[in-house]
């Protein structure tokens, strides 16, 4: 068993580039952590420091609450799987799975055991004579996998296994790896980019974006109440729809969020609503998903929003509409720079504030946080004003077609809110 402390890890390559910036994370005894995010963002080479294969450029990593700096990749106590399985094609299955065995010193009648005992619960008992070349490429994963726990290691590394694989083979597998891991108890830390696998298998998830990290939790923790624009928006599919919104205060009788030419109206009972109404007058990032969203006929009362579809997308089990509603669009690029596509308003304190951290950073006092700096790129005009297109759920080829119009309800509790600089703006902690 074990477990892992990151307490401010970062890595920065020769060239000055920074792979990771400043990760603190605490991986429990037996727990599933997977890392994700998108290519580059730095989960790679946390799971590599990890491992002992890079050196930190600063920071701590700990494995059972010790220090390992100087301690040898091959004395962790770890097992790594890699993406391009790195099995040894000279030798069969049986081999490669007790290789690890076979340089401990183990003798051939108990790690011939145990290659059976491995084989037989991954299922590949009658490939144990093939060679690597003769198996699939579900079934080599599966032999990468027997040769990590064969050692029965106190610590799992996965590096993306199931990216060389199609989709079918991958949820197969991934339901695999998180039933033997737990029925295992060994501590895994899983790396991918692919959200689907993350919510559908981990314990908790920690999402990185440009080697900083910006959320970590239980899948239900950080999709259902995601700690930054930037995870709103790389969580869900549909993507969630971010909406630019002007916020106006009532006291003591509702919070108005004007949408273009529309809004939404927050009851001032509602706990968000105090947090809310710092903001008056200002604009700020309306989230939400289409769960939250219900066609209804034009005249339905309550909280609706009028629109017109601009194209359909048929799923076979159901269609999205995307939904015209004149409102303005924020958008979060591929690489993860988001904010508001125009920045928010915002008094003189606020003004002011956001001036000295400018000069913090132009004279070195202070790096930028990303998504400080994408708050910046956005003031530089890098980012383009567009037309929101509200993403609703409808039946499988509705009887509707780009053009007509649409009324959505929307659930005023299941909306987020987010500051110009990508934060969230809440009550209370998760």
């Amino acid at each position: 068993m074990a477990t892992v402390a990151l307490k401010d890890v970062t890595k920065v390559w020769p060239d000055g580039t920074v792979a990771v910036d400043r990760v603190g994370l605490d991986v429990h005894d037996g727990e599933f952590m997977v890392l994700l995010g998108p290519s580059g963002c730095g989960k790679s080479t946390v799971l590599r420091m990890i491992a002992g294969l890079e050196d930190p450029t600063a920071g701590d990593i700990l494995l059972n609450g010790a220090p390992v700096h100087d301690v040898a990749p091959r004395d962790r106590q770890i097992a790594m799987v890699f993406q391009d399985f790195a099995l040894y094609p000279h030798m069969t299955v049986g081999g490669n799975i007790g290789f690890p065995l076979k340089l401990s010193g183990v003798e051939s009648g108990p790690r011939d055991e145990r290659i059976r005992d491995i084989a037989g619960a991954l299922g590949i008992s009658d490939l144990l004579g093939r060679k690597p070349a003769q198996l699939s490429g579900g079934q080599r994963q599966r032999v990468a996998m027997g040769r990590a726990i064969v050692r029965r290691p106190g610590l799992f590394l996965m590096d993306e296994p199931l990216s060389n694989l199609d989709s079918g083979l991958r949820a197969e597998l991934r339901n695999e790896i998180s039933g033997l891991t737990r029925e295992l108890g060994v501590t895994t830390m899983y790396v991918t980019h692919d959200q689907a696998e993350a919510l559908t298998m981990a314990d908790r998830v920690a999402i990185l974006r440009r080697g900083v990290l910006q959320d970590v939790g239980t899948p239900t923790e950080v999709y259902g109440r995601p700690a930054t624009l930037y995870v709103a928006a790389f969580l869900g599919s549909p993507r969630m729809n971010l909406l630019e919104a002007t916020v106006h205060v009532h006291l003591d009788r509702y919070i108005a969020l004007h949408l273009g030419t529309q809004a939404l109206y927050l009851p001032w009972h509602d706990l968000r609503a105090r947090a809310i109404s710092h903001y008056h007058g200002e604009r700020i990032v309306l989230g939400v998903r289409a769960e939250a969203l219900t066609p209804v006929t034009p005249d339905s009362p309550g909280d609706v929003l009028h629109g017109r579809i601009r194209y359909l997308e048929h799923h076979g089990h159901e269609s999205l509409a995307y939904v015209d509603i004149g409102a303005t669009a924020v958008v979060v690029d591929q690489l993860g720079a988001g904010a508001a596509e125009q920045p928010p308003s915002g008094g003189a304190m606020r003004r002011l504030g956001d001036v000295v951290q400018r000069l913090k950073r132009r004279t070195g006092q202070v790096s930028p946080s990303p998504v400080e700096e994408a708050s910046v790129l956005s003031d530089e005009g890098r980012h383009s004003r567009r037309t929101a297109e509200l993403a609703v759920r409808l039946a499988p080829y509705p009887a509707v077609a780009p053009g007509h119009p649409l009324a959505v309800h929307v659930r005023l509790d299941s909306l987020h809110f987010f500051d110009g600089r990508g934060d969230r703006i809440d009550v209370g902690r998760r």
